[in-house]
């Protein structure tokens, strides 16, 4: 093969397959809770709300809603990402995404309920997750600050399941929080040197509180877990078998579950049977022998007939 064809293939193959030591520029961001970049980048719904259009303004290269990374910081964030960027990971290209505002883009949750965090992920690394939520009283009009976060995070983990494009970060939402709070995510990469800052913000709904039962009323889950049925009145009879259908306030429990008191009608419905068994039996002999009767009597009358002629 010529020099010249030789030469012109490699080009071809350096144009079009990847190197290795190339470094990738975009890896991933949360989508549930969705996070600022994610929620104003181009696949994003909310591109056209107020707060993305400020932050395009403001400057915040949401094209590259993946992308907002620092290298070499090895674990000291609080030490190298200044208070009031931390959104923006310290970086000017994505300043826009720490503006304070009350508007942005947010995810309601329910407070202390476990929940599935998504974090979508455009090129896979492994490395560890950290979540931390804002304290009690923050407030979302003033710059985010490391103060503002709670010292240690609600949730870690390291290298977790990618599910659907995502990674799955299966865990327990913070407790005793109400209204407008922010998730913050530090994902550590233990494949590269980088470290990725994302902001999502939330609204927290209380944990919805569960009914108690009176006992003048017991429910019938109530009867069927405690293992003791239950009288009209709601307390726990001395003895006998746990019904879980027996929980109707307005009947006894003894009159659904109590077998004594059903004898009676149960051999009543014996006799019953038996009698029609019996008469049935009957009425088939007596249909039985009623043709050899007429036979007889037919053969009598002629004989009868055979002596008067």
């Amino acid at each position: 093969m010529p020099v010249r064809r030789i030469f012109a293939l490699a080009l071809v193959v350096a144009a079009t397959v990847p190197w290795a030591a190339t470094p990738a520029a975009a890896h991933g961001a949360p989508t549930d809770p969705v996070s600022r970049a994610a929620a104003c980048g181009p696949e994003g719904r909310y591109a056209a709300t107020s707060a993305c259009r400020a932050a395009v303004k403001a400057g915040a290269a949401v094209r590259e809603w993946d992308n907002v990374r620092v290298a070499a910081i090895n674990g000291r964030d609080r030490e190298r990402i200044p208070d009031g960027e931390l959104c923006s990971g310290g970086l000017s290209a994505y300043r826009g995404l720490d503006l304070p505002r009350t508007d942005w883009p947010s995810t309601e949750l329910t407070s202390g309920a476990t929940f599935t965090f998504r974090y979508r992920t455009t090129i896979e690394h492994r490395g560890t997750f950290r979540l931390y939520v804002t304290t009690r009283d923050y407030d979302p009009k003033a710059p985010l600050t490391w103060a503002d976060l709670e010292a240690r995070p609600f949730l870690t983990l390291t290298d977790p399941p990618v599910r659907a494009g995502a990674y799955q970060l299966a865990g327990r939402l913070p407790a005793g929080r109400t209204g407008r709070h922010l998730i913050y995510t530090i994902w550590q990469n233990s494949t590269t040197p980088d470290t990725y800052y994302s902001c999502s913000d939330v609204v927290f709904r209380g944990a919805k509180a569960t009914a108690t039962p009176s006992k003048a009323t017991p429910s019938k889950a109530a009867a069927a877990t405690t293992g003791a049925p239950r009288t009209a009145a709601g307390e726990p009879t001395a003895s006998g078998p746990a019904v879980a259908a027996a929980a109707d306030p307005g009947v006894p429990v003894a009159s659904v579950t109590d077998l004594g008191g059903r004898w009676p009608v149960l051999a009543g419905t014996a006799v019953v049977l038996v009698l029609l068994l019996l008469v049935g039996a009957n009425l088939r002999r007596r249909g039985a022998a009623a043709p050899e009767g007429r036979q007889c009597e037919v053969r009598n009358h002629r004989a009868g007939r055979r002596r008067i002629w």
